[in-house]
C-alpha cells in the first residue's frame, strides 16, 4: 500500500469500538491443547531426573541424608514406584475418556471441550507420569560398588521419587473429586452459563475516559460512525487461502493496527463461529491506497489481516457466546427427546439461559465499527445482535418443549421477566417470542 502513515499522535485518544473480548496471545494458545500442560510437566521431570544425581554426585558428603538405603534398596523403591505410575496413569487416562463418551452421549458432542480443558485432569495426567519418567531416569545414575569406584545412591532424588508419589495421590483424590462433579448435569449446565455470561459481558466495547463514570461497565454505541461500501472506492479481498473451519476469535487489535498503519478500512466478511471453507471470503481491504501499492506491499498486508483471524475444527468459547447458549440448547433438546425425557433437566437449561440473557436484553447492541484514536473508522465486524442470540435460546426449546407440562411454564415465566426489563430496543425481538410461544396471548 502506500506505506506506513506517519501519525505520532495516533494514540493519543483511546480507540472506541473496540470489544472487551481478547484474541487469546501466543501463551495462552501454547497451553491451550490437551497434551501441553502433561508434556511441560514430563519434560520437567526429564531434566530434574537427570540433573539432580549429577548435582548430588558433585556435592557428595556435603547434602543432608534422606534416603538411608543403598543402591539395591534405591533400585527397588524407583522400579516399585515407574511401575505403579504407569499403571495408575492409564487408569486416569482410561477413566477421562469414559468420562468423554458418557459426556458426549449424555449431553452433547459439543461440551467435550469444556472436559479436555480441565486443568485438574491435565495436572494429574502430567504428575503421573512425571512420577514415572523422574523414576527411571533416576533409576539410571544408582550403581553398585565396582573396583576402585564406589556405591553411588542419589538420596535426595529417591526422596523427591516419594515425594511424588505423594504429590500423585493427592493430584488422584482431586481427579475423582473433578471428575464426579464435572459429569452432574448441573454442573456441566452451571459452567457453560459461566462462560458465556463473561462472553456477553465482554462482547461490548469497554468505555474509556470519562464515559467509565458516566455510563458505567459498558460504553454505549456511538451512533456517529456510519459505514457503506463504495462500489467505486479501490478494495483488495482477502481469501481464506488453504486454511478451512469455524471462526474461534479475531486479533480486533491487530486489525486495528494494521489498517490504521495503512490507511485503510478492514471490513470482516466473516462473524466468529462461522464456517469457511477453502478460498472463501474473509475481509476486504478498503482505501485509496491500495491502488497505489505495490504488489509484495498489499500480499503482505494481506498475510497480516489473515493472521488476525483463527480457525479450528470446532467452535469455542473464546469470543463465542453464540456457542455457549448452542451448548445449553443441545443438552436442553437431548433432554426432551423421547429416549431421555428428562423435561426437568431442560428446566436447568432454561433456567441458566435465563441468567445468560438478563444482561444481554440490558445492553445496547454492539456496533460493528472501530475507530482509531482519531475517530477514523479502520475496522467493520460483525458482532453478534442481541435478536439473534434470544432467537437462539429460545426457538428450538420452545418447539421441542411444547408438548411438556414444565417447559412452556418457565419459558414463559423467563420471557414475562425479559419483557420487563429489555431495552426499548430489544422489546419487540422478546414479544414475539412470546407469542411464538403461545400465539393467543400478549405479554404479562
Amino acid at each position: 500500500m502506500a506505506g506506513p502513515r506517519p501519525s505520532p499522535d495516533v494514540h493519543r485518544v483511546t480507540p472506541m469500538g473496540v470489544p472487551a473480548i481478547r484474541a487469546a496471545g501466543p501463551w495462552a494458545r501454547l497451553w491451550q491443547p490437551f497434551w501441553a500442560v502433561p508434556l511441560a510437566i514430563c519434560l520437567a521431570a526429564v531434566l530434574l531426573g537427570a540433573a539432580m544425581p549429577e548435582i548430588e554426585g558433585a556435592f557428595a558428603g556435603s547434602l543432608p541424608q534422606i534416603f538411608d538405603g543403598g543402591p539395591e534398596g534405591a533400585r527397588s523403591v524407583l522400579s516399585t514406584i515407574a511401575s505403579a505410575m504407569i499403571s495408575v496413569t492409564g487408569l486416569v487416562f482410561s477413566i477421562t475418556m469414559v468420562v468423554l463418551q458418557l459426556a458426549s452421549s449424555q449431553f452433547s458432542p459439543r461440551v467435550l471441550g469444556n472436559f479436555l480443558h480441565s486443568r485438574v485432569t491435565q495436572i494429574t495426567l502430567g504428575v503421573f507420569a512425571a512420577s514415572f519418567i523422574f523414576s527411571l531416569t533416576v533409576l539410571r545414575a544408582v550403581r553398585n560398588a565396582d573396583g576402585d569406584q564406589e556405591a553411588f545412591v542419589p538420596q535426595i532424588s529417591v526422596g523427591l521419587a516419594l515425594l511424588l508419589v505423594g504429590l500423585s495421590l493427592i493430584s488422584l483424590i482431586a481427579f475423582i473429586r473433578e471428575i464426579t462433579t464435572a459429569i452432574q448435569v448441573s454442573q456441566v449446565i452451571s459452567d457453560i452459563g459461566d462462560t458465556t455470561v463473561r462472553l456477553v459481558e465482554g462482547m461490548r466495547p469497554e468505555p474509556t475516559g470519562e464515559d467509565q463514570h458516566v455510563t458505567g461497565k459498558y460504553a454505549e454505541p456511538d451512533e456517529s460512525v456510519t459505514w457503506a461500501p463504495d462500489p467505486d472506492q479501490p478494495r483488495h479481498p482477502v481469501h481464506m487461502g488453504s486454511r478451512h473451519g469455524h471462526l474461534v476469535s479475531i486479533d480486533y487489535a491487530m486489525l486495528l493496527a494494521i489498517a490504521t498503519e495503512f490507511d485503510v478500512i478492514v471490513a470482516c466478511e466473516i462473524a466468529v463461529g462461522d464456517f469457511r471453507a477453502e478460498q472463501q471470503p474473509l475481509a476486504t481491504i478498503w482505501g485509496r491506497s491500495v491502488d497505489s501499492a505495490g504488489g509484495d506491499e498489499v500480499t503482505a498486508a494481506e498475510n497480516r489481516v489473515r493472521s488476525a483471524f483463527a480457525f479450528a475444527t470446532e467452535r469455542s468459547m473464546l469470543q463465542d457466546p453464540a456457542f455457549g447458549i448452542r451448548q445449553l440448547v443441545d443438552i436442553a433438546e437431548r433432554a426432551l427427546s423421547p429416549g431421555i425425557n428428562d423435561p426437568t433437566t431442560a428446566v436447568q437449561v432454561i433456567d441458566e439461559l435465563h441468567r445468560i440473557l438478563r444482561p444481554l436484553v440490558q445492553q445496547p447492541d454492539a456496533r460493528p465499527y472501530i475507530t482509531d484514536g482519531d475517530g477514523t473508522l479502520r475496522v467493520v465486524h460483525a458482532p453478534p445482535d442481541v435478536e439473534t442470540l434470544l432467537r437462539l435460546a429460545v426457538s428450538e426449546i420452545v418447539h421441542y418443549g411444547s408438548g411438556s407440562v414444565q417447559v412452556p411454564t418457565r419459558m414463559r415465566a423467563m420471557l414475562d421477566d425479559l419483557v420487563a426489563i429489555c431495552r426499548v430496543e430489544h422489546r419487540p425481538a422478546v414479544e414475539d417470542l412470546v407469542r411464538q410461544l403461545d400465539p393467543s396471548e400478549a405479554p404479562r
